[in-house]
């Protein structure tokens, strides 16, 4: 099975995680896919394979050289996004893209545009999977899920290919946050580890935002409107008062690079109690820590005027992985070295957002990220070139022959 077909086939099952169940997996749906895999990881005469009741797929690919040389291991997510459906995924291959409008739904008129989308015009004259419109694709994290499968096939195609151990990893609600929670890192066994969950060909990620999110509840008392003067505090009015106390311009559609955001994700509310969601991010730990007590600071403002009436619970999500691949950067020079060896050219960024390489860090696993190659994730407009599927694959395969080699 070629690594195109592996793809097409992993894009069938309806994997979408869902933070409402409070179950491991959320859903049922990535059960089903784990259990597929292990079957087909059985097929390809892998060892030590285990399938845990939360949804940790691991297995082993044995070494084939006498030295001894660090385990090194690949992750990727089982789940998609639950940002859009990806049940009845349909997806096609546009050969030889000519860098104008894909029509991926002439019945509802749904255009992917290099005019909207200008990374599009990169892959001209490549082959490109997209969707029908109507879902999304779950390139995030089936394409690495697929590349990382079609390394391990090719480096056992290939025995001349000296490598030590390598362990590989799928787990379950990466995209609600949840993924590494019950990630049994012992079990796992490696010395260091790389998810491949980046986006766009080339991409090495060893910093992400430190990350948490904060509920805040504002209390109101509700009064026939026709006798409220001085006796209703309207919630909703008073929340929309502290939502304009934020800067106006540290939001997700004002910022990049390194620069932090508040982002308002939800509001639920009435006159009599209103709750809005923030989730906060920053790179530097300093001004993360600043950016939660700004939250903590205007709730003691609006209680100033409106004694008693908010309150605010802050959570940590995770943490910038830097500081804990930094003691460890041979690692990054491994990953380096097999991007150039593959034919890649590195783009070292930061994660303007999370991933479960940083939670693995903080558990005593060093786990930078590496490009699947997919782009506009979590949408309808979700496309991946071939080629950058298949860079990726090599660059599995190289970094498991550099580990051997050094």
């Amino acid at each position: 099975m070629t690594l195109v077909d592996r793809f097409l086939d992993y894009v069938k099952f309806d994997t979408q995680s869902d933070e409402l169940t409070n179950l491991t997996p959320s859903t049922p749906g990535q059960m089903i896919f784990a259990q597929y895999l292990q079957k087909e990881l059985e097929k390809m005469g892998l060892e030590d394979i285990s399938l845990d009741e939360n949804g940790y797929l691991m297995a082993t690919l044995p070494a084939n050289i006498d030295k001894e040389v660090p385990t090194v291991g690949f992750i990727a997510h089982l789940d998609t996004s639950p940002d859009m459906s990806g049940r009845h995924v349909n997806p096609r291959i546009v050969s030889d893209y000519d860098g104008e409008n894909i029509t991926l739904n002439e019945k509802e008129g749904i255009i992917l545009s290099p005019d909207e989308f200008p990374e599009l015009r990169n892959y001209i004259g490549q082959n490109l999977i997209v969707t029908d419109g109507t879902t999304l694709l779950g390139a995030d994290d089936k394409a690495g899920i697929a590349e990382i499968v079609s390394a391990v096939a090719y480096l056992q195609e290939h025995p001349e290919i000296k490598h030590g151990k390598i362990r590989i990893a799928f787990n379950p609600d990466e995209e609600i946050g949840l993924g590494a929670h019950k990630f049994d890192v012992e079990r796992f066994g490696c010395d260091f580890a790389y998810t491949m969950d980046g986006g766009e060909v080339g991409e090495l990620e060893y910093e992400n935002f430190n990350a948490a999110v904060a509920k805040i509840t504002v209390k109101g008392r509700n009064v026939h409107p026709g006798y409220a003067k001085h006796k209703m505090i309207n919630s909703l009015r008073v929340a929309g008062q502290l939502m304009l106390m934020l800067p106006r311009w540290e939001t997700p559609e004002h910022t990049e690079g390194y620069e932090g955001f508040y982002h308002l994700v939800g509001v639920e509310g009435t006159v009599e109690s209103t709750t809005l969601t923030y989730i906060i991010r920053d790179h530097d730990r300093a001004r993360f820590e600043s950016r939660k007590k700004e939250i903590e600071h205007l709730v003691r403002k609006i209680n100033q005027e409106f004694p008693g009436c908010c309150t605010a619970e802050i959570k940590d999500q995770y943490y910038n992985m830097r500081e804990k691949i930094e003691p460890v950067m041979h690692i990054i020079d491994i990953a380096l070295q097999a991007m150039r060896d593959a034919g890649v050219t590195p783009k070292v960024q930061p994660i303007r957002g999370g991933t479960d390489g940083a939670q693995l860090s903080f558990k005593g696993l060093p786990c930078p990220n590496i490009f699947a190659g997919g782009l506009n994730f979590h949408g309808r407009y979700e496309f991946v070139p071939i080629p950058s599927m298949e860079k990726a694959r090599d660059v599995i395969v190289q970094i498991a022959r550099l580990v051997a080699e050094k």
